[in-house]
């Protein structure tokens, strides 16, 4: 392992993951209240100070672990989760609540456009000594919010994803599939330790090759903004 790679990886991804995740979380927040529901409001919740938003096991301990333990090759976490109390949502009650899902991967799309313009605006128009720098921290501000946003849209509950399609399927049908949040924490669970043993075992070789189309469409998206 690189040390001073992986120091230099740590140091210009800092500010662009932590801007993704608290934009992300005061996102939910911010519409939840617009409906109606001022739970996060009440709780501090919907602000721009990231620490209102870390979880220091899931943002902090676990992702820190399990990159260790899986080579340096997959890293794996969590923000504390916004409070939504959907009860207090205005009607129509589920298409409300797929709105406030919507609005942390927004906030992703949004905060990756910006990034883009810093991008493209550092290898145009700075000079060398400024250029540089930026254009790696707006690069890894690309690829955060878009990795952040498309795990994010995955439809499985308790993901934005799954909250965006239990609030589009009829009743019946939503209801059999809101069943399977119970088992969504061994899921993500089990992803979490089969990266750790892929790591151990097998060099990471198989989750690399598990995401690597993301991988493949961050730097796809990166080279677009960048060269045109």
């Amino acid at each position: 392992m690189d040390v001073t790679h992986l120091v230099q990886t740590v140091a210009i991804y800092a500010i662009p993951v932590l801007f993704a995740i608290t934009l992300h979380e005061a996102a939910h927040g911010y519409v939840a209240r617009h409906f109606g529901d001022l739970t996060a409001h009440a709780e501090g919740r919907i602000s721009l100070n990231p620490i209102r938003h870390i979880d220091w096991l899931g943002t902090v301990v676990v992702p820190l672990l399990v990159l260790y333990f899986s080579s340096w090759k997959f890293v794996f976490g969590w923000a504390k989760p916004v409070p939504v109390n959907y009860s207090a949502l205005q009607s129509p009650r589920r298409t409300t609540m797929g709105l406030v899902a919507a609005a942390g991967p927004a906030a992703n799309l949004i905060m990756l456009l910006c990034w883009g313009v810093a991008l493209r605006a550092a290898t145009d128009f700075l000079p060398g000594a400024w250029s540089t720098p930026l254009a790696a921290m707006a690069e890894a501000g690309v690829v955060a919010n878009l990795v952040l946003m498309v795990i994010n849209l995955v439809p499985i509950l308790p993901l934005d994803g799954g909250r965006i399609l239990l609030s589009l399927l009829p009743r019946r049908p939503a209801a059999q599939y809101a069943r399977f949040e119970q088992w969504s924490s061994h899921l993500l669970t089990a992803v979490v330790l089969f990266a750790v043993f892929d790591g151990m075992a097998n060099d990471g070789k198989l989750m690399a090759r598990t995401f690597a189309p993301l991988g493949d469409l961050a730097h796809l998206l990166v080279r677009v903004i960048a060269y045109g």
